[in-house]
């Protein structure tokens, strides 16, 4: 058969916009349109460990990041940016950006032959976050403030994903997709601890919300080694928010990108501003934060 006869035939390495590729990215505009899945994707990660029994003093810090994109964007210029950077580095793709093995540039990250080289890295990869444009939701839990009994037996994990999900769902409804069906990825941590995080999280898409709503959000467990962007964007960003919550008057060049990421008052007229206790919350509410 000569398929270069076949009009439907798509192109192998451009899409002609008169051709069939217009008419495939119609197709798919209609189906996104009219699916029950959402246009957002939520990628999760933590810094810092959840125990309160042992609590390390140089990080009494958990945090909890949502990194919310929208599927179109995500796909089509953030996944190929990620793709090229490491494609720059490495010669592959084959390497999955861990923020705490390029901080202590372990395996594939000890390839720096200088200080400038690590900045340079740095820098790149600070670059690709600053031009995607994607929602972040976070909560960090400062364990120095935990005084209560029931906040001591609680799990700071699920503590803090109820306060993502809950900001999560008033974005959704901002953008009136609060009625699709939204997934929320995050890695696998261990049998005991993948079961428990599922019964909190349909605890809390079931209404034990501060929103009273049902939520239609669902989980998905991905290995720790996938080559997921979204799930190594999340890694990067949240140490970050927690040492700004840590040590706030050091300089974090990296935080001063990521506050213009943070679900916010004001849209995205207000970019930057009115994050604190909207999309970036800390729990328990630090004195100064407290409303008089």
């Amino acid at each position: 058969m000569d398929m270069t006869s076949d009009k439907k035939q798509l192109p192998l390495f451009m899409l002609d916009e008169e051709g069939p590729g217009n008419e495939v990215q119609t197709s798919l505009e209609k189906a996104e349109t009219e699916s029950s899945f959402g246009s957002y994707i939520v990628y999760v990660d933590e810094s810092g460990d959840h125990s309160l029994t042992s609590i390390d003093s140089n990080y009494p810090i958990f945090v909890l990041a949502f990194c919310v994109f929208h599927k179109r964007h995500y796909s089509e210029v953030i996944v190929p940016a990620l793709e090229k950077f490491k494609f720059s580095y490495f010669g592959h793709d084959q390497v999955v950006l861990h923020e705490n093995e390029i901080r202590k540039e372990k395996g594939a990250f000890n390839i720096f032959k200088s200080r400038a080289d690590k900045h340079q890295f740095l820098d790149g990869l600070t670059a690709i976050i600053d031009q995607s444009n994607f929602i972040l939701i976070s909560c960090t839990i400062d364990k120095r403030l935990i005084r209560t009994q029931s906040d001591i037996e609680s799990n700071p994990y699920h503590t803090a994903l109820g306060f993502c999900m809950e900001s999560l769902y008033e974005f959704l409804q901002e953008k009136g997709q609060q009625k699709k069906r939204t997934h929320i990825v995050v890695e696998c941590r261990g049998d005991k601890e993948d079961k428990d995080l599922e019964l909190e999280f349909r605890r809390i898409c079931d209404g034990s919300n501060r929103v009273e709503a049902i939520l239609p959000f669902e989980l998905r467990f991905a290995d720790k080694k996938a080559m997921s962007a979204g799930l190594q964007l999340a890694d990067l960003v949240a140490r970050p928010i927690g040492l700004k919550t840590l040590r706030p008057s050091q300089e974090n060049r990296a935080f001063d990108v990521l506050k213009r990421k943070f679900y916010c008052d004001g849209g995205r007229q207000s970019v930057g501003q009115g994050y604190e206790g909207v999309g970036m919350r800390i729990y328990p509410v630090p004195e100064s934060e407290k409303p008089r």
